[in-house]
């Protein structure tokens, strides 16, 4: 628009405020300048097409009319001003099984850095672009340490980047390792009840006199004195 120098990760012009980057990379989600043919992140090919038709919903933060897209085959809603993407229920689980599928196809060595979660002084809830009733606000499957605002009826709201980081995650085995953390502690879980079970028999039988003190096992002297009871029998 003006001919002005911009840095590669800046959305807007920082001299006439002409939008620079939108969400457009289909593999990634992340942010690519308009006319670039191949993401700069992940090197995939630009996929992205305005949906200008059907009703448009408004952007839970600036309360602008976002504007329909749709990324490679993922039908999204994004905000012209703060680059804030809206995707409903099925647009989220097609995300997650499209990129956990690419991962384990092509084993990419996507190695994933730890990003700590900021303290926010001021935590603001904010309302669901369908319902308007306010969404949770939850770390994306558990433990990526993206903090994303869900309706569970209607969908996800990602702030800038964060659908980036979670398809970084996804990428790199995040969900897979908290499935596999799951699983492990089910059965732990599992075993220490087997366990309690176990111990709770035992306490109800009727032991011989030194065997136990309140459901407490005394040690090698009383279970010589319970082998002695039970070989004078």
């Amino acid at each position: 628009m003006c001919g002005a120098a911009a840095s590669s990760d800046s959305p807007r012009c920082e001299h006439c405020g002409a939008r620079l980057a939108t969400v457009a990379c289909p593999s990634c989600f992340g942010m690519m300048f308009v006319g670039a043919k191949f993401c700069s992140h992940c090197g995939a090919r630009a996929d992205r097409t305005e949906v200008p038709d059907g009703t448009h919903e408004f952007c839970p933060r600036c309360r602008v009319e976002m504007e329909s897209v749709l990324i490679g085959k993922t039908p999204l809603e994004e905000c012209p001003r703060c680059e804030g993407v809206w995707a409903d229920a099925d647009s989220v689980r097609q995300i997650c099984q499209d990129q956990e599928q690419q991962a384990a196809v092509l084993g990419m060595p996507t190695s994933q850095t730890a990003q700590s979660v900021g303290i926010e002084e001021h935590i603001h809830y904010i309302p669901c672009p369908v319902c308007k009733d306010l969404m949770n606000r939850v770390n994306f499957a558990h433990c990526s340490n993206v903090i994303v605002n869900v309706c569970s009826r209607h969908g996800t709201w990602f702030d800038k980047d964060e659908l980036q980081r979670v398809v970084e995650f996804i990428r790199a085995g995040g969900i897979e390792k908290e499935r596999a953390r799951e699983v492990e502690d089910l059965e732990e879980r599992q075993r220490q009840a087997r366990a309690s079970a176990v111990a709770d028999a035992w306490s109800a039988r009727d032991l011989p006199a030194g065997w136990s003190d309140g459901g407490r096992r005394l040690g090698i002297s009383a279970v010589a004195g319970a082998i002695e009871q039970f070989l004078r029998k």
